[in-house]
């Protein structure tokens, strides 16, 4: 039988929607609303919620779909397999069919037989398969052996491998705990070679098959302690990859030999010049661009986290492989096209984003290959130095750090070495690298206040702007003090403040802590732990500890932060919008003054788009939307659809900061009531500031009013020297630029035309010393170039020839040697040099064709020059 894949994938949905399926799309490869996972690795992830019982309203009770899925790491880690199995890949299909609480068993198990055996579907042979089954699932057992008919000979019965449930191939489980229960699982024996010895108990799958199907009785809940409950409305999880089944219908030997592997591994083999269609690195290229398309499809970026880590990885893996192919070049990005020709994609939405994903490809590309030759290099240095046949964890942190080597890729070729990887050493450098990146990090003020932990402050300052507060504690220079005194710089610790210390990037409050004894400037707010600093200097009078002050924060200063705050939340919801969902914070200044705001883009922003992202934020501030905070749960806000940061830690309650559904972050800065608030915002400036990182500065309310000004009265200056109107700055610019060029272009004409007058001027000048050309001459006030260009002419001119010219400009001498390269090794350039100058003490230097010098005294190069021609003539 010779069916596409695509027939296949067709075929299964197709059967189960006869059999009153509801057949819905596969879900996004990020889950959605589940942090347990980094991608979707089964068809089943997308209906957890209902497995769980956490969805009691879903509409279908029977469902099928094809899954895109990826398994590159934690449980389901298929990655290191790719290439040395011809099973397993990153990127796949999963087929599946799912029952909430309908059929079960004896349907599930019928269904999947119909589909795979019968002639009006896939028609395989009946004897080629083989069943596992849990070993206490009577139920399953039998109907495989009464209802169906397999031999007993071909039913496998798996059991624990200890004494809880869990611990079977044969018994899935979610998680922890939550739903669970036994699976039969199909096996196709794919030598068509069957043994009559394998009996009911044995728990030894037979060496020729493989697995095509799994099918998960979902009829038990797992308590902690390992006790299992039934479930009232028992469920039906299958799956079967897409990939191997195709194989298995077509009947071959592996996965990369069906259609939709080998258009790609052909393309590759092109591109690579590969004469060898089995060999492991096409498949190895070919598997990985199929995941990375799909991964930067759903807007993931190469980056050194989370999901970008694994593209990157993944990126890196297969350029590693072209290069064994003998590809030095980048090649990937030439694929793209292939892969989309091979999935026979015609979605709109994914083909649009065929450039991005190729541009994405060729960044990450040339980034590796800049070190990927070096670091490949020095790891093939160390591996033939290797002890006990294992490498050094040290050599391995270092590929990682200094090269960008992911640990799998350096094992992957160790391992083509038959060479272990020393983890524990790896894992030694990286902890002592963290550690040292954790006390980069620590807020240190030097002073002794992180000794006084029964200190804590509470803010109270996000709508009070003046409280009456209690002094805790003062420091100066860096000891705890009992008062401060007028000019005094130190410290002071309140029980209460209105003051919000530096955090999220805000930048900390100012304004005045008072009483009747003195007045204390706060210059600046920190926090260090639960304490809040109040850094500034007494202005008059005395402060004393335990006693009752006034704070008060400076309220335009903070105005004008509010403003800028919201101003930035708005800006990471247009960025999102306008370049998409990829786009990421990674890091963020708020000032009274201007916003920074660095996040992840990989390529170039046209201004056209920064307009529009200008634009988009000033129509939300003209809607004037209210701006709502609210503390929660963190466990809740990370089932919401809400921004965080991921590498932040934070406290069991948060702050949500929502306008409208346009954001939606945790925030604990401060903020204005309305979007309106803000009033006007500008983009001042936007560029690259490393690899993949965007820098955006902007300005609001009356600082972006007055850049405008300040634009407008440059442009109305340049006007009036220019003599036109802004209408007309551009054609007025466009003249003159084509005058320029048209002035440049006669005063490159009128330098042509001189050169050649001096060029035939100094050939009348030549005098021979046997067959060699000698020129020597003084020119006037040539500049550098075309001393150099008149020198190259002379050069090509004559076949044995040496040219010295003197350049007098400015009381000056410049001096510029020349040799045709056929008498060199008989007199150099350099040498000539160095015998003038040191005549006239000058300085410079040299090769022995060309050279290149320079005096302030003129008056002794008539002697050094006539001498050097005896000294030449005594050469030659």
């Amino acid at each position: 039988m010779n069916k596409k894949t695509i027939e296949i994938r067709k075929q299964f949905l197709h059967f189960f929607h006869k059999k009153k399926h509801k057949i819905i799309p596969g879900s996004s490869l990020i889950p959605q609303n589940d942090s347990s996972l980094l991608f979707t690795n089964a068809g089943m992830n997308q209906f957890k919620d209902i497995f769980l019982g956490n969805n009691k309203s879903y509409q279908y009770s029977k469902i099928a779909t094809a899954q895109y899925c990826l398994r590159t790491g934690g449980k389901h880690n298929d990655l290191e397999n790719v290439g040395y199995s011809s099973r397993h890949h990153t990127f796949f299909e999963m087929l599946g069919n799912f029952s909430f609480g309908d059929y079960f068993k004896k349907k599930a198990i019928l269904y999947s037989w119909e589909l795979l055996t019968s002639k009006k579907w896939f028609a395989l042979p009946k004897d080629n398969f083989l069943i596992t089954v849990y070993k206490t699932d009577e139920e399953t057992y039998d109907i495989w052996a009464n209802v169906i008919g397999i031999p007993l000979n071909r039913i496998i019965l798996i059991g624990n491998k200890t004494e809880y449930p869990d611990t079977s191939d044969n018994f899935w489980q979610m998680g922890d705990t939550g739903p669970c229960g036994p699976c039969t699982e199909i096996f196709y024996n794919i030598k068509n070679n069957l043994s009559s010895k394998k009996n009911k108990n044995s728990e030894n799958i037979i060496e020729n098959y493989i697995e095509i199907w799994n099918i998960v009785f979902m009829q038990f809940n797992r308590i902690n302690d390992h006790s299992l409950l039934r479930l009232p409305n028992p469920s039906v999880d299958t799956g079967m990859g897409l990939e191997r089944i195709s194989s298995i219908i077509n009947d071959v030997s592996s996965n990369y030999d069906i259609d939709i592997f080998q258009i790609l591994i052909k393309d590759i083999a092109k591109i690579t010049n590969t004469t060898n269609l089995k060999n492991k690195s096409l498949y190895i290229i070919a598997d990985h661009i199929r995941a990375c398309y799909f991964m930067i499809a759903e807007n993931i970026l190469p980056s050194n986290e989370n999901r970008g880590y694994v593209l990157r990885r993944i990126i890196r893996r297969a350029v590693r492989h072209g290069y064994l192919l003998g590809v030095k070049t980048i090649f990937l990005y030439k694929l793209v096209t292939s892969v989309n020709k091979s999935m026979n994609i015609n979605n709109i939405h994914l083909l649009s984003k065929k450039e991005n994903i190729e541009n994405i490809l060729k960044v990450e590309e040339i980034k590796f290959n800049s070190t990927l030759e070096r670091g490949l290099q020095l790891l093939d240095s160390k591996i033939k130095t290797v002890i006990d046949n294992t490498l050094d964890g040290e050599i391995v942190f270092y590929l990682y750090d200094t090269f960008g080597f992911p640990i799998d890729l350096t094992e992957e070729v160790c391992r083509e070495h038959n060479i272990r990887i020393d983890y524990l050493g790896f894992k030694k450098n990286m902890d002592v690298q963290k550690n040292r990146s954790r006390e980069k990090k620590i807020f240190n003020t030097n002073y002794s206040i992180m000794n006084h932990t029964e200190n804590t402050s509470i803010f109270v300052g996000y709508n009070t702007y003046k409280v009456k507060s209690f002094i805790e504690n003062i420091f100066i220079n860096g000891k705890s003090e009992t008062y401060i005194s007028s000019g005094e710089k130190g410290i002071i610790l309140l029980k209460n403040t209105p003051f919000y210390p530096e955090s999220g990037g805000q930048v900390g409050d100012i304004g005045i802590i008072h009483n009747k004894t003195g007045t204390f400037k706060v210059e600046d707010t920190k926090k260090n732990g639960k304490i809040i600093l109040h850094i500034g200097i007494l202005l008059s009078g005395m402060l004393e500890v335990k006693t009752t002050v006034f704070s008060e924060i400076n309220t335009q200063f903070r105005s004008s932060i509010k403003k800028n705050h919201s101003a930035i939340h708005l800006l990471s919801a247009a960025l999102k919008k306008k370049l998409g969902n990829h786009v990421y914070q990674n890091g963020s200044l708020v000032t009274p003054d201007y916003i920074r705001f660095d996040f992840f883009h990989n390529i170039p922003i046209p201004l056209t788009i920064i307009q529009e992202i200008e634009q988009f934020v000033n129509q939300l501030i003209r809607r004037n939307i209210l701006i709502k905070t609210e503390i929660i749960n963190f466990k809740d806000a990370k089932k919401r659809n809400i921004t965080f940061l991921s590498n932040k830690k934070y406290d069991k309650y948060v702050r949500t900061v929502s306008i409208n559904h346009y954001s939606n972050e945790l925030c604990g800065g401060t903020h204005t009531d309305r979007t309106g608030d803000i009033g006007f915002f500008k983009i001042k400036s936007e560029r690259s500031i490393s690899s993949n990182i965007h820098r955006v500065e902007a300005i609001t309310g009356r600082k972006a009013l007055d850049s405008i000004h300040i634009q407008e009265k440059n442009i109305y200056e340049i006007c009036t020297l220019l003599k036109t109107n802004p209408n007309f700055l551009k054609t007025t610019f466009e003249k003159i630029t084509l005058k320029q060029k048209n002035l440049e272009k006669n005063i490159s004409e009128l330098k042509e035309k001189n050169m050649i007058i001096i060029i035939n001027e100094l050939t009348k000048k030549i005098t021979k010393i046997n067959h060699v050309i000698l020129l020597i001459d003084t020119l006037n006030n040539q500049n550098t170039k075309t001393l150099r260009n008149i020198m190259d002419r002379l050069k090509s001119k004559f076949k044995y020839a040496i040219i010295i010219l003197a350049n007098i400009i400015n009381n000056k001498v410049t001096l510029i040697v020349g040799i045709t390269k056929n008498l060199t090794q008989s007199i150099q350039a350099n040498q000539i040099m160095h015998i003038i100058l040191k005549k006239i003490n000058g300085k410079g230097g040299g090769k022995v064709d060309i050279a290149e010098g320079g005096s302030i005294y003129i008056q002794k190069l008539p002697e050094a020059l006539s001498n050097i021609k005896i000294w030449i003539n005594s050469i030659l």
